[in-house]
Parts: C-alpha cells; structure tokens; sequence
C-alpha cells in the first residue's frame, strides 16, 4: 500500500503528531478541522456559524490541495460541544454540498481541542 501526504499552508498546521490528510487505496482521510484561521492562527469563535464556515472552508482547502471537492466525500464525522448547536451547524455544513450527501453522523462531546464547539473530519475518494 502507497500513501501520499496532503499538507497546504491554506490549512493550520497540525497542533500534534498527525498529517493534515492522508490519501491511501483511492480514500483521502482528512484529519478533524477546528475553526483555526490559517492566515492568522486565531480561532473563529464569533458565532457557531462563523466557527463552522471556518471549518468547511479548511476542509475545502485540503480538498482542493488533494484536487478533488465536496462532491468526492463519502463521510463525515461533526464532533460537537453540544448538541443544541446542531441546527446552526448543519444549516452552514449543508450549504457546501448540492447533492449526493456523504453518509454522516453527528455526536456530542465532553471536549474538543482547544475548546471550540465543533470539530469535522472528513472521508473522501478520489475519483468517482
């Protein structure tokens, strides 16, 4: 088995011992995005909504690194601070897919890294 490291500098940069996302047998294995601007290292806290766009727009960045887009993701995993956030989540999240939603679940958590209120990570193919 090969594996190809993503790594873009429109991304954070890892705050631990793991890559931005690994390609491996045609699936692109995006690591969780917290809502860290890469352009200023500070979190996008303001609003939930904020907080999320901030993620998806990490997630799009390593997808577009690995040349693929939201139509390739086939999972995604919302780990939450609490679950009464679902609906401002999922109404930001939804509005970057059109069609052919990925499979999905959504959890609520004790705590994510650096005490933000949503983490996603994502699972994709490169070729469809």
């Amino acid at each position: 088995m090969s594996k190809q490291i993503i790594q873009t500098n429109k991304v954070p940069a890892p705050i631990g011992p793991y890559s931005q996302a690994v390609i491996a047998n045609g699936f692109l294995f995006a690591s969780g995005q917290i809502a860290l601007d890469p352009s200023t290292g500070n979190l996008v806290l303001d609003t939930i909504q904020a907080e999320t766009k901030q993620v998806m727009e990490n997630i799009k960045a390593i997808l577009e690194e690995a040349k693929i887009d939201f139509e390739h993701i086939v999972k995604t995993s919302i780990f939450l601070s609490d679950m009464q956030l679902f609906a401002q989540v999922n109404e930001v999240y939804g509005s970057y897919f059109s069609s052919n939603f990925p499979a999905r679940e959504t959890v609520a958590v004790k705590t994510l890294p650096r005490n933000v209120n949503v983490e996603i990570s994502i699972t994709a193919v490169m070729a469809l």
